[in-house]
């Protein structure tokens, strides 16, 4: 039963005229039903009281780069969903929840945006250069790269996957400066050999020259040949 409010139910008088002192207890307004609460997805903080809402990316972070390294190490076919999770230590329930499963987890952990630089709008002699620079900062801004780029050395289907990407985002700006529009398959090719070679000696392999080179090191050593396979007319 809801408690009416005494201030604006009249009070009972009883016999003999006089009004019955009001209770001293602060009035109980009627509840209103706002309908369930929200969900609460993820696990709440230590005192079990405010939920955690950015605790879904860190499980998500900690679940790819886990999947980047298994994948890398095992290959596609033999990396386990439990292994991934156990490397990641959380239950395989939550890779399942968040991915579906290792094709969805694969998919999502070889997610690569290479941001390429619309070429058109850089001078014509210096294309090679910012090319170069692009991929180097890039590659040394987001550890996705490497990890893929281990991933595409031990497995078929991480190499395929390094080739799609190459062929989506890189042959684009390439058929957009190339002279030759039917020699463009060929130039981004070359230009990949060039970008993926300094990449898994630098990054994978870790050979020490290329390691400790500079930046403005690595442009002016590689640029002359990126921008040649841009530009020069075919030897």
């Amino acid at each position: 039963m809801v408690e009416c409010d005494p201030s604006t139910t009249p009070s009972a008088t009883p016999p003999g005229g006089r009004s019955r002192a009001r209770s001293a207890t602060p009035a109980v307004r009627p509840e209103v039903d706002a309908g369930p609460p929200p969900v609460v997805t993820e696990a709440p903080d230590a005192g079990g009281t405010h939920p955690r809402p950015r605790r879904s990316d860190a499980t998500r972070a900690a679940i790819l780069a886990a999947a980047r390294d298994r994948f890398a190490a095992d290959g596609y076919e033999r990396a386990t969903i439990r292994a991934i999770a156990r490397d990641a230590g959380i239950d395989p329930s939550m890779v399942m929840r968040y991915y579906g499963n290792k094709e969805g987890l694969f998919a999502a952990a070889s997610e690569i945006d290479l941001r390429a630089p619309d070429l058109t709008a850089v001078p014509y002699e210096e294309r090679g250069a910012r090319l170069v620079r692009h991929f180097i900062e890039l590659w040394e801004s987001d550890e996705t790269l490497t990890g893929m780029m281990r991933v595409g050395v031990t497995n078929e289907a991480g190499a395929e996957r390094m080739r799609r990407i190459f062929a989506e985002q890189v042959r684009p700006f390439v058929d957009a400066v190339c002279p030759v529009p039917e020699e463009a398959p060929t130039r981004a090719a070359l230009i990949g050999s060039q970008i993926l070679g300094m990449a898994l000696c630098r990054y994978v392999l870790r050979v020490a020259p290329a390691v400790e080179l500079s930046h403005d090191e690595l442009v002016a050593w590689l640029a002359p040949t990126v921008q040649r396979y841009l530009t020069a007319e075919r030897p």
